[in-house]
């Protein structure tokens, strides 16, 4: 297995064409290679943060929340173990991580280096947010579920028109259209955050614009080498003729018919009966030639013997 194979190109054409797909070979792997080893090292150093849960298990990342908010007396006043378990981690902290205001917190969260801190908010103030700045990026789902109230004085009068109405927008859609108006619609950035996350996903991908050269080398590698077997092919057909002492036209059609016919492995060569004939019709000649010799030298023979005889 290690010690290579025996059977190696000869021809000009066939060394071109396998030495352009060795080199395209050699590229591809060497780029899946060198693209790999990039990914999975990436792949290691990125944060596997996807949960409250994953959290409260580490201590690199710091986290906190609104001081005197809902979130900060939703983790306070929690019975879940992992929830009283942040809300622990967050009190004990030095330096604090509360903030003043949700936008604090924002820009907390921009500012510390290496992603090391997370803020937790209401989810439809999260949704606001990271649809106006890409470089935000929202975590894990619901830790809560609450709904949103009008204030009104007791036994108001118009209250079971105003939950009616509200029903009525809910049933309709009316309040996700106005949600995605205002949340979605009112976006002013180039690029939108779909965008930027498609690209970040597809930052590891090897596309046609990075390994474009390698083929347009094998494209042409492989049309030298036709042209090469087309040149040699011309060649022996010209070889062909003189041996066998016919028209190029004639040894063209042959071998071409030789080429299609690949079920054929052996190729028919010039009768060396040919050969046989020529040579015993030459045989011939040549002793028709000697008879003639003879035959007239002993004609001459008599001839001088019956002059000799008359003299006398």
């Amino acid at each position: 297995m290690t010690q290579g194979c025996d059977i190696l190109p000869k021809g000009i054409s066939s060394r071109m064409g396998a030495s352009m797909w060795w080199f395209f070979s050699l590229i591809m792997t060497s780029s899946y290679t060198a693209n790999l080893a990039a990914f999975l090292t990436k792949e290691r150093m990125e944060t596997t943060i996807t949960s409250a849960e994953d959290l409260a298990k580490q201590t690199k990342i710091k986290y906190g929340t609104m001081f005197g908010g809902a979130t900060m007396g939703f983790f306070k006043n929690s019975n879940f173990t992992t929830y009283a378990r942040l809300w622990t981690n967050m009190e004990q902290a030095k330096p604090s991580v509360f903030e003043n205001e949700n936008g604090d917190g924002v820009k907390r969260v921009l500012k510390t280096r290496d992603q090391l801190y997370a803020f937790f908010m209401e989810s439809s103030s999260i949704e606001y947010e990271v649809e106006r700045n890409c470089n935000l990026k929202l975590v894990g789902g619901r830790l809560d579920s609450k709904g949103y109230g009008i204030a009104m004085p007791m036994n108001a009068v118009y209250r079971s028109a105003i939950d009616q109405y509200i029903l009525r927008l809910q049933e309709s859609g009316k309040l996700a259209e106005l949600k995605t108006r205002w949340w979605k619609d009112k976006v002013e950035p180039v690029e939108t955050c779909d965008e930027e996350s498609d690209k970040e996903a597809n930052a590891n991908e090897l596309a046609l614009d990075n390994v474009g050269g390698v083929f347009i080398v094998l494209s042409v590698g492989v049309a030298i080498a036709f042209l090469l077997a087309f040149a040699e092919f011309l060649w022996n057909v010209y070889q062909v003729s003189v041996e066998e002492h016919i028209t190029y036209s004639d040894a063209l059609w042959l071998e071409l018919k030789f080429a299609v016919k690949v079920w054929i492995t052996k190729k028919r060569t010039k009768p060396i009966i040919s050969d046989s004939t020529s040579n015993v019709s030459d045989t011939r000649s040549i002793a028709q030639r000697v008879i003639q010799a003879a035959d007239s030298f002993i004609h001459l023979d008599v001839f001088d013997k019956i002059s000799t005889t008359k003299k006398d």
